[in-house]
């Protein structure tokens, strides 16, 4: 049996949205490949039957189970699904150190792991599993799609692919070989300053006090992960950042290399207002493109929806929660 080392958890209700009264919640842990001790929270239907179908939930990036993957989870568990909201390696109550690191490798791992967890419990289906990936766990949802044959489903929403917004920038304005070389330049300074120093430099969360000058997707974070709405003292975006050399290696790493052999179904959803539109819309067309297994895949995009409206709904009912009920009923039976 795979050891799991101790966690701290919270077993108070800790969520940023209210607790649902047709669902039964509680906390677990598994491991994954690496050694490191993932902690969900699992959300399952009362009065359900044996044999569920499954669906693990993670993201968004910097964010914490509490938020966003934990209202799908729950969500969904209110729709007939078994489902986990985790933390990723080195966040929330998961454990891994150092803390507040990301990896391509690991966070994909992170999804595969959950797929073992739910694979073998008595009350899932191991032949019905899917996953949901939030902002940039979209990416490393598509990521896992391409490597995990156990998945039948996956659903990316108002996704990220991290490794490009890291290698080219926002909008790509940053791709060069020069600018990378510059940032890689910064990030390897950093890394001597934190090794003369022990520790580990925070990046910063989401800017606060917000200047008058940000741009709208800057407002767009500030108004989710630094206000009532959004805020939860665990999570990254809300409080310290990410360290700054955390996504160090997704500058020469490419995450979606091999979207277009995915065979398991596929809906990516985006608004049509989100500033990382492009990324949902270009991950699609790369998927598609010269794929035999072309016709359980789909793009939606939400009308005036900007991109944190997928996290909660924006107050505006913005999550298709219906189409994502349909969707995964269709392809997990």
């Amino acid at each position: 049996m795979m050891e799991t080392e101790k966690l701290t958890l919270t077993e108070e209700w800790d969520k940023t949205f209210p607790k649902s009264g047709k669902v039964d919640h509680k906390k677990v842990v598994f491991p994954n490949r690496y050694g490191i001790t993932l902690a969900a929270d699992m959300y399952t239907p009362k009065n359900a039957g044996d044999r569920l179908p499954a669906i693990a939930v993670c993201g968004p990036f910097g964010a914490v189970k509490e938020q966003a993957s934990g209202l799908y989870a729950q969500t969904m568990a209110e729709r007939g699904f078994l489902t986990i909201a985790f933390d990723p390696s080195f966040t929330g109550e998961s454990g891994g150190a150092p803390r507040y690191m990301a990896s391509p490798d690991i966070n994909t791992e992170d999804y595969m792991a959950a797929v073992d967890f739910l694979s073998v419990r008595d009350n899932v289906d191991p032949d019905r599993i899917g996953i949901i990936g939030i902002c940039g766990w979209g990416g490393m949802a598509l990521n896992t799609a391409a490597l995990d044959t156990r998945i039948r489903a996956t659903a990316a929403m108002t996704m990220y692919d991290m490794t490009r917004v890291n290698a080219k920038g926002y909008f790509d304005v940053e791709d060069s070989e020069a600018a990378r070389y510059e940032k890689k330049k910064a990030l390897n300074a950093q890394r001597i300053a934190d090794f003369k120093s022990g520790n580990y430099a925070l990046g910063g969360g989401v800017v606060d006090p917000l200047p008058e000058d940000a741009p709208f997707f800057v407002k767009d974070y500030y108004d989710y992960y630094k206000t009532q709405r959004g805020y939860h003292p665990r999570s990254l975006n809300s409080n310290g950042g990410w360290n700054v050399t955390g996504c160090m290696s997704f500058l020469n790493q490419p995450i979606l290399q091999y979207s277009n052999e995915i065979r398991g179904a596929v809906l990516i959803v985006h608004g049509e207002k989100a500033h990382s539109c492009y990324f949902s819309k270009d991950a699609y067309a790369n998927m598609v493109k010269d794929n035999p297994y072309s016709d359980n895949k789909e793009l939606l995009i939400i009308p005036d929806a900007v991109h944190t409206d997928l996290y909660d709904g924006g107050g505006k009912g913005a999550i298709p929660f219906d189409k994502l009920t349909d969707f995964f009923r269709k392809y997990l039976g």
